[in-house]
């Protein structure tokens, strides 16, 4: 009998937890498809880095191959410590300083993460997609000061640009109290990093190409590639794992994350296809690298936009960036400044007709949720252009004021830019004791 009154007070006091035991669970639950989906992301969007160390590496020449492609693989070290250190709290934590930046303690080392799960998927995942973003960034600058600069001056630029442009700025534009992410109706339009990733990257490039002035002998010295070849099979590597840096930043595994997947694919092939018609068209001849260079301008463009326009956007706007990508090369040339592997006139220019233009080919249901959440006062495609250049004009004055800054602080301590004599030497051998293919060139055009 006692054991029966025992047993029925335990049910009892276990039915009255059972709500509470649902709401822990589903709490904790994990959503094992889209956690799936954005650890192939995760990992696709790691691939891109050595893929752009490959497309860099070829374009350079051959004394500087190594020292070229170690700049995007040591910001895979750098960048991957200060992420885990401060970066994440920095870009996703509530707001500080008036909002120029976050902080969470949480997110401080990573340590108060460990059982946290957000959205279906463990704050672990989120975290790691987010650092790998946080490194390919610095890693595109590392194209206009190409064949130039100190191993040591690169590290500490790429240290003190993460802490002070790009964590700022994706705190604004990504960070659920950023300014930017909350501008107007839906905030600023920015999927995958079209002003947080390319147009900073692309501004700095510029400003830094500015800073440190040409290579010697730039523009009347000829500067052949060292391996067309790597460089055209790094672009593919790129458009591969650029499915994981669009789609995968829907955070689901859904009909965004098909749109998102399909439009980047379109705009990309858009861009390469145009580009090739450009040629064709002026020089009666396709070439490997406007071909690569095509893929990118169409990848960039769609960055920011993927994940609200329809295809014949995409195409559309894949073909407008290899015009614009294409001209903006051959105005580097005219104004005769060094921006070695283009990344402002493919990362900038491209990216940054992406977020303006996005405004005239997003897909109805998007402006209808925004007309919603406007109220009374309504939203149209002016009104989301508006917003999209405030992002754009915010994102070019901290990304030109901050790495001119940085570029002096660099100078100033370190040093950037390296010697004569080591320049003329190249980077493999003078900064870093190596030689990419075993051969050594006394023609300094090599």
């Amino acid at each position: 009998m006692q054991l029966r009154v025992l047993a029925g007070f335990i049910g009892f006091v276990f039915l009255l937890l059972i709500p509470n035991l649902l709401i822990a669970a589903e709490g904790q639950e994990v959503d094992s498809g889209t956690t799936a989906w954005m650890l192939i992301s995760t990992a696709l969007v790691l691939f891109m880095i050595p893929g752009l160390a490959m497309f860099y590496g070829g374009l350079v020449r051959t004394k500087n191959v190594l020292g070229t492609m170690m700049h995007s693989f040591a910001a895979m070290a750098i960048i991957g410590v200060l992420w885990v250190i401060c970066g994440y709290s920095l870009t996703f934590g509530s707001n500080i300083l008036g909002g120029f930046v976050g902080w969470n303690s949480d997110y401080f080392f990573l340590k108060g993460i460990d059982d946290m799960i957000t959205d279906g998927v463990p704050e672990y995942v989120l975290a790691m997609f987010q650092g790998k973003f946080a490194i390919i960034t610095p890693a595109l600058i590392s194209g206009a000061l190409a064949e130039r600069v100190y191993f040591r001056g690169y590290c500490f630029f790429i240290s003190l640009w993460f802490l002070f442009v790009y964590s700022p700025l994706c705190h604004w534009v990504w960070a659920s109290d950023g300014w930017l992410f909350n501008a107007g109706a839906a905030g600023v339009i920015d999927l995958a990093g079209g002003l947080v990733i390319h147009v900073s990257a692309g501004v700095s490039a510029l400003v830094v190409a500015l800073f440190l002035g040409a290579r010697h002998g730039y523009p009347k010295t000829a500067m052949h590639p060292n391996n067309l070849v790597m460089t055209l099979t790094g672009a593919g590597f790129l458009w591969v794992g650029w499915y994981g840096f669009n789609a995968g930043s829907t955070v689901q595994s859904g009909l965004d994350t098909a749109r998102a997947l399909t439009m980047t694919q379109i705009s990309a092939a858009s861009g390469a296809l145009t580009w090739m018609l450009i040629e064709g068209v002026k020089f009666r001849k396709v070439t490997s690298l406007g071909f690569a260079s095509g893929i990118l301008a169409g990848l960039v463009v769609i960055t920011p936009a993927a994940g609200v326009v329809y295809p014949t956007g995409a195409l559309a706007l894949g073909a407008i960036s290899s015009f614009l990508c294409f001209y903006a090369l051959a105005a580097k040339n005219k104004f005769k400044y060094d921006d070695s592997l283009d990344c402002f006139g493919i990362h900038g220019v491209g990216s940054g007709a992406g977020v303006i233009l996005l405004s005239f080919f997003i897909r109805e249901s998007w402006m209808n949720d925004a007309a919603k959440a406007a109220g009374s006062a309504g939203w149209t495609m002016w009104n989301q252009l508006l917003v999209q250049l405030m992002g754009m004009g915010a994102t070019i004055v901290l990304a030109a004021l901050g790495t001119l800054i940085i570029c002096i602080i660099v100078e100033k301590t370190t040093g950037f830019r390296i010697s004569d004599n080591e320049e003329l030497m190249g980077l493999d051998q003078s900064l870093h004791s190596e030689h990419g293919y075993g051969l050594i060139h006394s023609d300094s055009r090599y």
